[in-house]
């Protein structure tokens, strides 16, 4: 049997010297990318591999392609697209990193093509396919240097149409969870659906890529309480749910994540090379991780250049005891706390879920943490459990330990207490399905950095004509205002850091693009309208 490609290649991990490229095969092979190679490894019927491509000299330029058993099966014969490309950063160059979260898989036609305000089914112009096409026509120079995927890479809870027609010609689908996604083979149907699509295939090739997952990759609400954790435990499908979501999301996403001596030094990976079949491994180590298992992290970081980029978990690491939740746990603050640091031109972090998020809605998300911890009593708490589940109330904002202790840091990188102060320190999120841009500062304190919070969302989803409206309304300051009062109601403290609105909300699939040179920043939105028509929004000079 001669091997195919069944998914890939995904160029991932790129810096001035090494790459890594991400492919599923549908058979046992030797993969190999410009001359380097590696042998696939088997979960579960499934064959995966990541090459390494080393000694690359910055800035340097390579076409590739990818052999299987010395048989050439990318580009495939016939393809017009240009070629892949991977491309070591190159300091001297700076840096365009492009970003966003949530992107739904359907067709590209009506009705999954309208709006979602205007069609249950609709999910509009996918903002991933219109980048690809618009870089197809753009010279080499001018494409982002890395695609920052920060959430929902697929839907596990809203599962795209081929992969519910998988469902239903697999298992019943009357009893619960009906045709969301339940295990691990569905899961791979799933991912093949987000990305098999040929100028996303194409895209991927030839973009860096970095992901992070967000709660729909599990289920909507995913860590929201200790009491939702004990809920879902008790669905007798939750454990392959839950199972087959991080079995996935280690290989399709986290792998890639990884540089060449991370996945070298990555004992999970080892052991699963050394398998016949590393599908029990995996589900233990899974089952283990959502746990809280010693040893695992998903957050990771990649310099790049004159930029360090750190990305956070801000869902499977959570600690979610009553009276002591925090975002992240004790490890992954300590990682953290090593993580951000100075003496670099711009410092980076991203986490799915927005940290300044509109101050209404910061103010009701820390409400809805004091009143369901008993600040108004055992009655009211059980409601504010309710109602915390029914308007997603599970930002850092609810959080407000970790809010807190996350500013501490953020205000000492940028009064330089860390090492030299950052031209900018850029938080980067999605999640909410609109863009905005906040600007922060931290009272009291003598800072040099320029802090943002910038949130680009959704690729492609949307949200329904009243969620619009409710999140038009809570920008205004009307509502801010009544934030405040709720807060001095509840006698919770003033966050230690402000902000104010600078790019009010975009509501369209959409896309940013943040481009970095030594010590400036520039960062620009661009929606895409109904036929993949580019729609500029806005651009902003961050330093």
């Amino acid at each position: 049997m001669v091997a195919q490609l069944v998914l890939g290649p995904l160029l991932r991990y790129v810096d001035e010297h090494a790459a890594t490229v991400w492919v599923e095969t549908d058979a046992a092979c030797e993969v190999a990318v410009l001359g380097r190679r590696a042998r696939t490894f088997h979960v579960a019927g499934h064959h995966y591999a990541v090459v390494a491509v080393e000694d690359l000299a910055p800035g340097e330029a390579h076409d590739y392609g990818v052999a299987l058993d010395g048989e050439r099966r990318w580009p495939a014969p016939g393809v017009s697209d240009p070629s892949s490309r991977i491309t070591p950063l190159d300091p001297e160059r700076g840096l365009r990193l492009a970003f966003g979260s949530c992107r739904a898989s359907a067709p590209h036609e009506a009705p999954w093509t309208r709006p979602r305000r205007e069609h249950p089914q609709g999910r509009g112009s996918d903002a991933l396919r219109a980048l690809a096409r618009r870089l197809r026509d753009q010279p080499v120079s001018e494409r982002p240097s890395l695609l920052l995927m920060v959430g929902d890479q697929v839907y596990a809870d809203d599962a795209a149409p081929q992969t519910r027609a998988f469902i239903r010609g697999r298992r019943s689908t009357e009893a619960e969870p009906g045709e969301e996604v339940v295990d691990f083979e569905e899961y791979t149907r799933l991912y093949h659906e987000a990305w098999s699509d040929p100028d996303i295939r194409w895209l991927l090739s030839t973009l860096p890529s970095a992901m992070i997952f967000d709660d729909h990759e599990v289920v909507d609400d995913w860590n929201i309480s200790d009491a939702w954790r004990r809920e879902m435990s008790a669905r007798p499908w939750w454990a392959d749910r839950i199972a087959g979501a991080l079995m996935a999301y280690w290989i399709y996403q986290h792998l890639g994540n990884l540089s060449p001596a991370e996945l070298r030094a990555e004992p999970m990976l080892a052991a699963v090379q050394a398998s016949d079949d590393g599908a029990s491994l995996l589900r233990e180590f899974a089952l283990r991780s959502d746990r809280g298992g010693a040893g695992t992290r998903w957050s990771y970081s990649r310099r790049l250049g004159g930029a360090h980029l750190v990305v956070v978990d801000s869902r499977a690491g959570r600690m979610l005891e009553p009276g002591h939740r925090e975002m992240i746990d004790d490890d992954q603050w300590r990682w953290l706390d090593a993580e951000l640091r100075g003496d670099v031109d711009h410092l980076l972090l991203a986490t799915s879920l927005p940290y300044l998020l509109p101050q209404s809605i910061h103010a009701a998300e820390a409400w809805s943490e004091a009143i369901c911890d008993g600040a108004w009593g055992s009655r009211v708490a059980k409601l504010g459990e309710r109602l915390r589940r029914m308007i997603d109330l599970e930002h850092w904002a609810a959080f407000r330990a970790s809010f807190e202790r996350l500013a501490a840091m953020l205000a000492e990188v940028s009064a330089g207490r860390r090492g030299r102060a950052p031209a900018t320190i850029v938080l980067l999120s999605g999640d909410v399905h609109y863009g905005y841009l906040a600007e922060a500062h931290f009272p009291g304190r003598a800072t040099e950095s320029a802090v943002y919070q910038a949130v680009a969302s959704p690729f492609r989803q949307g949200l329904t004509r009243p969620m619009e409206l409710a999140n038009r309304l809570a920008f205004t300051r009307a509502m801010g205002l009544a934030g405040a009062l709720l807060l001095a109601i509840t006698r919770l403290p003033r966050p230690s850091i402000r902000w104010r609105t600078r790019q009010r909300p975009v509501f369209a699939n959409q896309i940013a693009t943040l481009d970095l040179h030594t010590r400036t920043a520039r960062l620009r939105f661009d929606g895409v309208a109904p036929g993949e028509a580019d729609l500029r929004v806005a651009e902003h000079e961050l330093s």
